[in-house]
């Protein structure tokens, strides 16, 4: 069994919460006993998570190995410049090694079947932001957000759109629909 979730912001990506303040959590999401997240999105990251009840499947979905893409939208603050695209194209130096080459291109504006965010990006007249689509092909903690900013460019919101296959296709914020497992190598 594979699930698809579409993970609001400011949930955790785990069933329990053992912090001084407690934060909402997956199980407030009526999941089938004993699934798992395979993969993590950070607690302000919002998008596709998949959870299964399989540990060999969960593993073949996000071996680093298999190199895997996974697709984000990203609201960056700034303009992206020529310079800062490339560098993302070609691997970004951050504190635990070089990143893999990332495809990225630059979006007019967000996609229309994006939802609004709640709480609302903070909007700042005289900063402009912009949107990326953002492909990446490896997992590092917080990656997509170290990378925009050491080329300048701070992610304000980050959506995750695709992985192993799957997409999100119309699942809203909260919502869950059991997929079928993508063919993996």
């Amino acid at each position: 069994m594979l699930i698809a979730f579409n993970k609001p912001f400011n949930v955790l990506c785990q069933f329990t919460d053992r912090s001084a303040t407690p934060r909402r959590t997956l199980a407030e999401f009526g999941f089938p006993p004993r699934v798992y997240p395979a993969g993590r999105l950070d607690f302000d990251s919002e998008g596709l998570l998949l959870l299964t009840a399989d540990g060999a499947l969960a593993h073949r979905l996000t071996d680093p190995r298999c190199k895997r893409p996974k697709t984000y939208l990203v609201q960056v603050e700034g303009v992206p410049t020529a310079s800062a695209l490339a560098r993302l194209r070609s691997g970004v130096e951050l504190r635990d090694g070089v990143t893999r080459p990332a495809r990225v291109r630059t979006l007019d504006a967000p996609p229309a079947w994006l939802w609004p965010r709640e709480p609302p990006v903070r909007f700042r007249k005289t900063v402009p932001d912009a949107w990326l689509e953002l492909v990446i092909t490896e997992g590092r903690n917080r990656q997509v957000r170290r990378m925009t900013a050491a080329v300048g460019l701070p992610t304000l919101r980050l959506v995750r759109t695709q992985t192993a296959g799957l997409a999100l296709d119309g699942l809203a914020p909260g919502a869950q629909r059991r997929v079928p497992e993508p063919p993996l190598a």
